[in-house]
């Protein structure tokens, strides 16, 4: 009566989180500091309220599947100012469609790029291991065979693209990449980006572009998907994802998109009419005023680099530090990445995420998540830094 496949889904991380820090207990009299959750608690811009206050008459309207009109031309023009594309790279039309979060799209897009076979056998879904769940999960939900890459220190937090045999590429139909990767910060550089493209094509599968922590960066932006397109003249094979969660600190609007190959986004359209959850319009409205609004950018990045800054004072070269290129989270190599979420909590009222939580020890092989744990500093600098001196103490 039920879907076998669902048997094949593991908890989500962040229930076995709770079924491992709930029945214990934390320190009486200091305040929990939950910093598992990459949930950002910056304040969100003032304009959002404003813009939803003004457009409330809509939530009478049934939305468009695809976003409104203004919302996409916002979409397109934000991606020219970020990227530096030219005015007919992107068209709203054809090119984009909103998303009701990123998530959403992500899960999605496995159902439209998953074939019933691939090269005479089951398809091929590749994703850097430690991954976003939600990339597994639409792998088995879609039918396919997850393959998870390792991505360790030796391999710079990235996949390795020549160790994949060429009898995997021929079976892949869809290849997960998130740049600045969740949980480690690395960000992919435009000769891996656009090798990986070039395999998309020749294999023929779907690679996904997964950029939603692009804004939240220490140096230099991160380059993009679409800058390799544009300089080969196609954005065949390609989808890239966008969030406002992070960049403008409103994780609770749900409001993302998706960009990229108009074959692919005009199939995925047909899918989202069946199944998709439209934004309504008083939240499409303050996405559209948020993408076109790059005056509380700058602020909110400045504040995750000043919280950087000030993780580096208090860890130094203990625990592994390095200062990620990108994102907001600490990966931290405690030994034990469930040992010391144990220990945080208990001892410190902290709770943070064990790696391996986020990743897939291969039969005979050592989980390349155990020895971490994922701290997301996404509170303010004065809260940040006291839980992270309660950290070092602890640990």
């Amino acid at each position: 009566m039920i879907n076998p496949r669902l048997d094949l889904l593991p908890d989500y991380p962040f229930q076995r989180l709770r079924d491992l820090l709930n029945p214990l207990t934390a320190p009486a009299g200091v305040d929990p500091v939950l910093m598992s959750l990459g949930e950002p608690q910056h304040e969100y811009p003032d304009l959002v309220a404003k813009v939803l206050a003004e457009n409330a008459h809509l939530y009478g309207k049934y939305p468009p599947a695809k976003g409104s009109p203004a919302l996409r031309q916002a979409i397109v023009d934000w991606l020219g100012r970020r990227y530096g594309l030219k005015p007919d790279t992107v068209d709203p039309e054809r090119h984009v469609s909103a998303l009701s979060g990123t998530r959403e799209g992500l899960f999605m897009c496995a159902f439209l790029a998953v074939p019933p076979s691939k090269a005479g056998a089951q398809p091929l879904v590749l994703m850097p291991n430690p991954f976003y769940q939600c990339y597994g999960g639409a792998a088995i939900a879609s039918g396919a065979q997850p393959v998870y890459l390792p991505v360790t220190k030796e391999t710079n937090f990235l996949p390795d693209l020549d160790a994949i045999p060429a009898k995997t590429w021929e079976r892949t139909a869809l290849f997960y990449l998130c740049s600045p990767s969740n949980p480690q910060g690395t960000i992919a550089d435009l000769a891996y980006i656009e090798r990986l493209i070039a395999l998309a094509r020749t294999y023929d599968f779907v690679v996904v572009f997964d950029e939603c922590y692009a804004e939240i960066y220490t140096d230099q932006p991160p380059p993009g998907a679409l800058q390799v397109c544009e300089a080969q003249g196609s954005l065949d094979n390609v989808l890239c994802f966008h969030s406002l969660s992070k960049r403008s600190s409103v994780p609770g609007l749900r409001a993302g998109f998706v960009v990229g190959d108009p074959d692919l986004i005009r199939l995925f359209l047909r899918l989202r009419e069946y199944g998709g959850n439209p934004i309504p319009l008083p939240l499409d409205a303050a996405a559209a005023a948020l993408w076109n609004d790059e005056a509380h950018v700058a602020p909110n990045r400045a504040r995750y680099v000043a919280k950087f800054d000030e993780a580096e004072r208090i860890f130094g070269n203990r625990l592994g530090f390095y200062r990620p290129g990108g994102g907001f989270f600490l990966w931290l190599d405690v030994g034990d990445g469930e040992a010391a979420t144990v220990k945080l909590w208990t001892e410190a009222a902290i709770r943070v995420l064990p790696g391996a939580y986020l990743a897939v020890g291969e039969a005979g092989q050592e989980n390349p998540g155990a020895r971490y744990i994922r701290i997301a500093l996404v509170y303010d600098e004065d809260t940040t830094a006291k839980a992270l001196r309660r950290m070092a103490e602890v640990l």
